[in-house]
């Protein structure tokens, strides 16, 4: 794919304030000397994106000037920089949204998802990726198999969360897992334990199209908490005894004290999900005699290779939850749609060179 000629501007989504997207023309970015610029092909809409769309916040992270959404995003690469080394032009890849400082302690023992000082794409002040082109440095840009979709690959960011909950809830073959909340992490979730070997995921949502969507990534048991109580379902499901594993990733009170309720003696809980609210009780006698493992998983670190090398292995259908898709110029209703996340919507994607 020889050198061709790149444009000089591009469209770009800028949202002005927050539920008001509009499309402008902006000069290409150059890439640094340890940058990449990226052909932006395919950008899924997260949970965190309709929130900052929504409310022009999440936590301490506020929206004080125009930004550019958009963070689970994969491409081609268009020109590289000086220094660059380890990608060429044309290569297919997926991009790891969290540029770390790579010199502070948490980066340093290899969790640099705790890194203070990281540059995450569309959390603010930090522009994201509906855009025609981007720069990143390199170490963020993974290549991909030319049998994988621009898509799939995308999908790699909220499945790298499933992974990142697999290795801190240390999920083995041969143990049983609750997942609670079927939004798209949770459908990555299921995923991403499938790959881990576990045999039996018991998942639980209000939707009946979601916990479909849930069996077709590999769930053994689907409960709907709309008429059936989750708890005595995995009482039944576990002989009594709970299960090995719960996962909360609705960001849900209830859920999460479900999830709380559904372990076994000796049991471990990940927290995946945030809730609008900071405090949430808890049944701390329930932890104690228990011997509950509580784990907080925020985002992921080291888990891109491992997720394309998953996706690529052509076990998982996640094609299937791509349901609606939109140009660049139709970000606002792409953002709008996931929003009001009507029945049958599962994963929003957009296209910023063209469905």
């Amino acid at each position: 794919m020889g050198h061709h000629q790149l444009p000089e501007t591009m469209k770009a989504a800028v949202m002005t304030e927050p539920g008001h997207i509009i499309i402008e023309e902006q000069a290409v970015p150059q890439p640094a000397e340890d940058e990449v610029l990226i052909q932006v092909m395919a950008v899924g809409v997260c949970g965190s994106d309709v929130h900052y769309f929504e409310h022009g916040r999440i936590g301490r992270f506020v929206v004080e000037k125009p930004i550019i959404l958009g963070h689970e995003c994969a491409g081609i690469v268009a020109a590289v920089g000086s220094r660059v080394s380890r990608l060429k032009e044309g290569d297919r890849v997926a991009i790891e949204p969290g540029v770390t400082c790579g010199r502070c302690t948490a980066c340093k023992e290899g969790r640099y998802n705790l890194c203070p000082d990281v540059q995450f794409l569309a959390t603010p002040p930090v522009d994201g990726a509906f855009v025609q082109y981007m720069t990143i440095r390199e170490d963020m840009v993974f290549p991909i198999p030319d049998h994988l979709s621009f898509e799939e690959a995308a999908m790699n960011e909220p499945f790298s969360v499933g992974i990142h909950a697999a290795r801190r809830s240390k999920l083995a073959p041969g143990t049983t897992l609750a997942i609670m909340g079927m939004g798209p992490v949770g459908l990555m979730a299921v995923a991403a334990a499938k790959s881990f070997g576990v045999e039996h995921i018991i998942v639980t949502d209000l939707e009946e199209v979601r916990l479909e969507a849930a069996r077709r990534m590999g769930a053994t048991h689907t409960i709907n908490v709309r008429n059936e109580d989750a708890q005595a379902v995995i009482r039944e499901l576990t002989n009594g005894v709970g299960v090995d594993t719960a996962w909360e990733t609705a960001g849900n009170p209830k859920a999460l004290q479900s999830a709380l309720y559904s372990l076994r003696r000796g049991g471990k809980l990940a927290i995946v999900g945030l809730p609008a609210q900071d405090e949430i009780a808890l049944n701390v006698p329930f932890i104690a005699d228990n011997e509950v493992d509580i784990y907080g998983i925020f985002r992921y670190a080291n888990t891109y290779p491992a997720g394309i090398e998953f996706l690529s292995s052509g076990q998982h259908d996640v094609m299937s939850l791509i349901t609606d898709r939109y140009s660049l110029e139709e970000t606002q209703q792409a953002m709008e749609r996931a929003l009001h996340n009507k029945s049958g919507s599962l994963k929003v994607m957009v296209y910023p060179n063209g469905k």
